[in-house]
């Protein structure tokens, strides 16, 4: 089962069991997949990748829009966009910890010859793809800067 399939049997779920939250993210997060999938030059498919980096991206703005409420005092607000961002972030793959990226970016600055601060690019080139979907590119650049600093 894919994961646009999964998701619109888990909204059937939400439904039946009465879950507000769950259910509204699910609903939202079929919509993005819809929109891309009716693309141009998607031709009415959506493979498991573009799926995982619509969650992401989803995942991302929600942890965005919880920092802007809390930091505008609206504790109820970013509460909610946590409790999405909980539901959708079981679809995503386990995330490494900062040890792990670590270990991981040792291995690839090793591997593309950086030596320095203007090495950046090629390793976050590199990097960005080997930890697709297991760590937040911002955890990564910061990783990569103090490493190579």
């Amino acid at each position: 089962m894919d994961l646009f399939d999964r998701i619109s049997a888990d909204i059937k779920s939400a439904m039946l069991a009465k879950e507000k939250v769950k259910l509204e993210a699910l609903r939202n997060v079929k919509k993005f997949f819809l929109e891309a999938k009716t693309a141009p030059g998607a031709n009415d498919t959506l493979t498991d990748d573009a799926a995982l980096k619509i969650i992401q991206k989803l995942v991302k703005q929600g942890k965005d829009s919880a920092q802007i409420y809390a930091e505008q005092n609206r504790p109820d607000l970013a509460q909610t966009e946590l409790e999405q961002v909980s539901v959708l972030e079981a679809y995503l793959p386990k995330q490494l910890s900062v040890e792990e990226i670590e270990t991981e970016l040792k291995k690839i600055i090793a591997e593309v010859g950086a030596s320095g601060p203007q090495d950046m690019g090629k390793v976050m080139g590199a990097a960005t793809k080997a930890l697709s979907g297991k760590a937040e590119g911002r955890i990564i650049s910061e990783t990569v800067k103090r490493l190579l600093a």
